[in-house]
């Protein structure tokens, strides 16, 4: 197998949250370990990746690094007075998230003489993209669609500026919408996302491949009991007050079971925003001791946290690809998810699945597995090896080649 120079370019990659960091991390490594040498292009924050992985860091504004005027407006003084800083600076001070496309004009300037035999980018659907893929062939990441975030959100509150200031935010997708038709190749990873992908962004279904996240199977495991004890831990990954992620139902249902398990436990991998719906929500319905939030942890801590819990909920409204599932899965957690987007496709008959937006029969899966928690934790350990098989990276990386062969065959012709 003859070894390639790829470049993954990543417009952000926060190594805890939102799973970008993660997901670099995990593809450049499966690539690698089948001889492949790797650089991560990657904006801020940064991945944390191990030391023999080339990173190159593409510094933009990092606008969001606050949202405070005085402080971005401090980050453009110290600029450079070029195009792509005063966009992004003005784009993102009108409420817009303009990181993607400036992403892809500093990628495509900066590859202008790069010796790479292939890019992959990570999910920016930028015109630096479309540019890049006449120089290199290409390969574009979607997880998901993300006119499905914005659908979620704008059904969450029919308040004119809240709105108004959604769409101005989401503004980045008429961009994406105009340069996904022309990216010759695709990979997203579940069926699901590619059907979305057809429908929202109107690609050519032959231009999409599905080839399924991996997960660090190494590191997301069983870690052995002597006894299968049910001590009324939940938990659950949800960034706080992202109506797509479904944890007000998850709080609801939460709230319900309080009264018959008073020392019941909800430790959420998230971060809580201050003053946000989550919060309000959380004192409104009086759960505060009942739960625990946990961000900016490592995969080795969130796993610990999955050891101690008795069930793993996922309530999402919508998932490209769930990694919660399967993380889940991999740690013999009995699971409850929502019957919906690609979960059941991942998950097959191996979860208890519900109905979204449906906080009872959340709750009615949390009673029925207290009730019978040591068969359920039987199956839920049977399980991992499905998980091993499926969502193994030492597999999923030679599916990846088999994708980068023919990209780069087809880009010669």
């Amino acid at each position: 197998m003859k070894s390639l120079k790829i470049a993954i370019l990543s417009y952000r990659s926060a190594p805890f949250g939102g799973g970008q960091g993660v997901y670099v991390r995990d593809l450049s490594d499966a690539l690698k370990k089948i001889g492949h040498k790797v650089t991560i292009i990657s904006g801020p924050p940064y991945p944390h990746l191990p030391k023999d992985t080339k990173l190159i860091k593409l510094p933009g504004m990092n606008l969001f690094e606050t949202f405070n005027f005085k402080d971005r407006l401090k980050k453009f003084i110290a600029s450079k007075k070029n195009f792509i800083n005063i966009f992004e600076f003005f784009s993102a001070l009108f409420g817009g998230f303009p990181e993607l496309q400036t992403f892809g004009y500093r990628a495509n300037k900066f590859l202008k003489n790069g010796d790479y035999d292939i890019i992959i980018d990570n999910q920016s659907i930028s015109y630096g993209m479309l540019k890049l893929q006449k120089q290199f062939p290409l390969i574009e990441i979607i997880h998901h669609p993300i006119t499905k975030d914005l659908k979620f959100e704008l059904s969450q509150n029919n308040k004119f500026l809240y709105q108004l200031s959604r769409k101005r935010w989401h503004s980045f997708l008429k961009m994406q919408k105009k340069v996904a038709p022309k990216l010759n190749k695709i990979i997203t990873p579940s069926y699901n996302s590619k059907k979305d992908i057809v429908n929202d962004f109107k690609v050519a279904d032959k231009n999409i491949s599905v080839i399924n996240n991996g997960l660090d199977i190494n590191i997301f495991r069983l870690i052995e009991k002597d006894n299968f004890k049910n001590n009324y831990q939940l938990i659950t990954t949800a960034s706080a007050d992202v109506p797509l992620k479904g944890l007000d139902y998850t709080l609801y249902a939460l709230s319900s079971l309080k009264k018959t398990y008073p020392e019941i436990l909800l430790n959420i991998i998230g971060k809580l925003k201050k003053n946000g719906h989550t919060e309000r929500l959380i004192e409104k319905l009086d759960i505060k001791n009942n739960i625990r939030f946990h961000s900016g942890i490592s995969k080795e801590e969130i796993v610990q946290l999955y050891s101690k819990s008795s069930i793993a909920i996922v309530s999402s409204l919508y998932e490209g690809f769930g990694y919660p599932v399967i993380e889940a899965m991999a740690c013999g957690v009995p699971l409850i998810a929502t019957k919906t987007a690609s979960i059941p496709e991942l998950v097959s008959d191996k979860a208890l699945l519900v109905q979204p937006k449906n906080h009872d029969e959340i709750a009615a899966g949390i009673n029925k597995i207290f009730n019978d928690y040591e068969g359920y934790k039987k199956k839920a350990i049977s399980n991992i090896t499905y998980i091993k098989e499926r969502f193994n990276w030492d597999v999923i990386a030679l599916e990846y080649n088999k994708i980068i062969s023919e990209t780069i065959t087809n880009f010669k012709k």
